[in-house]
């Protein structure tokens, strides 16, 4: 009988937890937050957080009068202590599940972003999987405030834009939480972020009318990719090296390369595949880094005479290919080795993998023998296709 009562009790209470959620929040009492933003306000932080506004952004016919979204800001010393604090003057719980992009201004990032970042993988309530970057040249409150037409709330703008030009582009990099503070805690790699700026008018920007015109006053675009030493940004990469960059940890998925035609004009290829081996030993004690580069590409525009249905040609410009692309690397590779001193493609991560008795020796000195180690490049590049069709008009224009 016991045994009865207790199997009944057991029941029951299964039932009732699985009839409903137990933390369950209604959708009427909560603010959605999709972007959140950090400036320096004097001693103290402050915090903007984007809410979107349902009834502006549910599909209607014509165009509303009203934002799609609004922007709520408080400071505090501490970034819990401002998310509390912001409830004084929002008349629903901020809900963050759905953060999509977190920005940090560059002020901020050069002080250093190690204080802010506890309290977003603290939160049970939020996720890591959205992105960081940094506002350049602007706060980071401008930068959600820019209202576009294609995608009105800010925050998503920003984060398909990035995914559409780290895939297509290369000289971003999409940077998740916990990308970031991975490289933030790990000997031998440096954190990167990209950066965003605002162009245009900012006034214009942030007013509804922004979404009615065909030239936007203002808007939103990403730059190049920010450099860490520690947590503190210490410089940028100028477009080329950003893409270096990208090549060098293997993270170009495609992007367009120009090379010059040996009768003057230009060959634009599009680069469909790549794949980077990034490897370390130790040699008489010292370290060394080998990088091997795998890259396929398409021919995308003939700008010149050159005939690209003979074999040789095409094999003459892969080895320019190879040439530009090892002018690149070996560019991004001497900016972070001696002017940032920071070793943003893990480096010495390649080292503790091959060596990791030796790794233990080198890691504390490692910002002092970064600079120095010798890096071997080998570069192959290899045209798949031309298109649909062989040669350019140009060539029969010219005869």
């Amino acid at each position: 009988m016991k045994r009865i009562t207790a199997t009944f009790a057991i029941s029951i209470l299964t039932i009732a937890l699985l009839s409903g959620c137990w933390n369950r929040r209604e959708l009427n009492d909560l603010s959605i937050a999709l972007g959140v933003g950090i400036d320096k306000q004097g001693e103290k932080y402050q915090i903007s957080i984007q809410i979107v506004n349902p009834q502006e952004i549910a599909a209607r016919k014509g165009g509303g009068d009203n934002s799609p979204v609004t922007i709520y800001d408080e400071t505090g010393k501490t970034m819990f202590e401002i998310f509390r604090r912001m409830t004084t003057h929002t008349p629903r719980k901020i809900y963050m599940s759905h953060l999509r992009m977190l920005i940090i201004s560059e002020e901020v990032a050069k002080e250093g972003i190690q204080n802010i970042l506890d309290v977003f993988a603290r939160d049970h309530e939020m996720r890591t999987d959205f992105y960081v970057i940094i506002a350049r040249d602007t706060e980071a409150k401008q930068v959600l405030s820019i209202l576009q037409p294609l995608e009105k709330v800010p925050a998503n703008f920003l984060y398909k834009t990035l995914q559409t030009s780290e895939s297509v582009w290369a000289p971003t990099v999409g940077v998740f939480l916990d990308e970031l503070m991975t490289d933030l805690m790990t000997t031998g790699k440096e954190a990167t972020l990209t950066g965003v700026r605002v162009m245009g008018e900012a006034e214009g920007g942030i007013t509804v009318d922004n979404l009615k015109t065909t030239q936007t006053n203002a808007f939103l675009k990403y730059s190049t990719i920010g450099v860490f030493r520690k947590d503190k940004l210490v410089g940028w990469l100028n477009e080329e090296e950003s893409k270096g960059y990208n090549y060098i940890v293997n993270r170009v998925k495609s992007t367009v390369g120009v090379l010059p035609c040996p009768g003057g004009g230009q060959m634009d290829v599009e680069v469909i595949r790549t794949k980077t081996k990034l490897s370390g030993k130790l040699v008489n004690g010292k370290p060394e880094i080998t990088l091997d580069i795998r890259i396929d590409q398409n021919v995308g525009e003939v700008a010149c005479n050159i005939d690209i249905s003979d074999l040789d040609t095409l094999n003459r410009m892969d080895r320019e290919g190879e040439k530009k692309i090892k002018s690149i690397v070996e560019k991004t590779v001497q900016r972070a080795q001696k002017k940032y001193k920071a070793d943003i493609f893990g480096f010495g991560e390649a080292i503790r993998r091959s060596n990791p008795k030796e790794w233990e020796r080198l890691q504390k000195d490692w910002e002092q023998i970064f600079p120095k180690v010798p890096v071997h490049y080998n570069i192959q590049v290899t045209t798949l296709g031309t298109g649909t069709q062989s040669n350019s008009f140009i060539n029969k224009m010219e005869r």
